[in-house]
């Protein structure tokens, strides 16, 4: 099916055809083009688009976006990236989707993805959502040109690192429903203090259609500050959470045979059991923001509860896998996408609760923390401890506060990178163990997952 054409290419951005084709999707990577897609070639500080031209063009490329002459057929414009948020801004145009924006320091791409399943479920809609973790100045309007005319629901996750970015975002993505699922420390480097991350993180309700919802995690200690930022924006707040008073309580959370949580929830008047079936307490908190937002454009509760059931693990955010180990097998735990000290203690959490016969973290760095980097680090001594952690295999020189602080009550490697760290865990691994994989995303220890993949079982 045709996403777009050219001359709607044209049209939306200002720029002109050299010839007539359609495109399927959009991508500002070559290395993802696939047949039919439009290339954008972004001009960058650090690399050009239109360099790889001839190489999306052998992947399969329709069309490109360009700034520049090329034989190839192409939608000239005088700045592909601007031409890129026009064409975003045409495509939220001509849908009559319901948009949801999804934000938070923690749990906003896992909480998107379970929003595409439970919304996406119904056979009577179609569902919509950011793939990856594309949440920035570039990876929303990139999502939002790829979303197709005729969908129902539209999820996009927005990310920020600075304020005002988010301001911007979300007059993109120009919601029905606006969700922060949690405030942490996250990129405190460029914030003064937590309430400044929650003021930054609120900039997403300035872009709610008229009588939008606004739904706002109820246990946090910025509730009242985020309420605050919605209501000149917002028809409805909704709140989230554990403490008696929210909109969306769970009322009963229990562990499930297979890890996860069986759930009781009360959404206004009605309740709903469930079972989430990804382990932890913040997948029980991600699940009550999923049901209020469902609840919010109208959807089907009951099937938000089965696709809460059947998630699967995340690549990076709690994906499973066993891998040879010994004379046995170890359990992975993949978190190694990203941390920040909230999802680095959820995460440690999970792993105390992990049936195993030793438990072993390997833990990256946390970045962008700023002057208060040490005491964030060494603040998971007691989570580690309490998560009956007996080796901590540590990443990067900011660990270095956390590996004085559990010396002498946890065994602890520290390594200075995810190469070393591969080194050390393989030498180390046993039959038995559960192996708990996290750090800030430039540690790299994708990179020891995948390697770690290669002897699934």
């Amino acid at each position: 099916m045709s996403l777009w054409t050219s001359d709607e290419i044209a049209q939306a951005t200002g720029g002109t055809a050299s010839a007539a084709f359609d495109v399927s999707s959009v991508t500002f990577d070559s290395r993802e083009v696939g047949p039919g897609d439009l290339f954008v070639a972004l001009t960058g500080e650090v690399t050009d688009g239109h360099k790889f031209l001839d190489q999306a063009f052998e992947r399969g490329a329709a069309g490109a976006l360009v700034s520049r002459d090329t034989s190839h057929p192409h939608v000239r414009v005088g700045d592909t990236f601007a031409a890129l948020e026009t064409l975003a801004e045409a495509s939220r145009a001509r849908t009559n989707a319901k948009i949801i924006g999804v934000t938070g320091s923690a749990g906003k791409t896992g909480t998107k993805e379970a929003l595409f399943a439970a919304l996406d479920r119904s056979p009577a809609k179609r569902a919509h959502r950011s793939v990856k973790s594309y949440n920035n100045h570039t990876g929303v309007p990139l999502s939002l040109s790829r979303m197709p005319p005729e969908v129902d629901y539209g999820v996009f996750e927005m990310g920020m690192n600075h304020p005002g970015e988010l301001a911007h975002l979300t007059t993109l993505v120009r919601p029905h429903v606006a969700i922060v699922t949690a405030i942490a420390p996250a990129h405190a480097a460029f914030f003064p203090d937590e309430a400044a991350i929650a003021d930054a993180k609120g900039e997403i309700f300035q872009g709610l259609e008229p009588g939008g919802v606004a739904i706002v995690p109820y246990d946090s200690p910025h509730r009242d500050r985020l309420t605050d930022a919605a209501r000149p924006h917002a028809g409805r707040i909704v709140t989230f959470g554990v403490g008696e008073g929210a909109d969306v309580v769970a009322l009963e959370a229990v562990r499930a045979g297979n890890g996860g949580t069986f759930v009781t929830a009360r959404i206004g008047d009605r309740e709903l059991s469930y079972t989430v079936s990804q382990p932890g307490q913040h997948w029980v908190t991600n699940s009550l923001a999923v049901l209020a937002t469902v609840d919010a454009v109208g959807g089907d509760l009951a099937l938000a509860g089965l696709a809460l059931a059947e998630l699967g693990g995340l690549a990076g955010r709690g994906d499973r896998f066993w891998i040879a180990a010994g004379d046995g097998r170890a359990l992975v735990i993949d978190e190694s996408y990203n941390a920040n000290p909230a999802s680095m203690r959820a995460t440690l959490e999970v792993l105390g609760a992990q049936e195993a016969s030793r438990r072993v973290a390997v833990l990256g760095e946390m970045r962008e923390l700023g002057d208060k980097s040490a005491d964030h680090h060494a603040g998971l001594a007691g989570p580690i401890r309490h998560a009956n952690v007996e080796l901590a295999l540590l990443v990067g020189e900011a660990m270095k506060p956390l590996a004085e602080a559990l010396e002498g009550q946890v065994e602890i490697v520290h390594v200075p990178d995810a190469a070393a760290a591969r080194d050390r865990l393989g030498a180390v691994l046993r039959a038995g163990d559960a192996v708990l994989i996290k750090g800030s995303n430039g540690v790299g220890l994708s990179a020891l997952v995948a390697a770690l993949g290669d002897g699934k079982t």
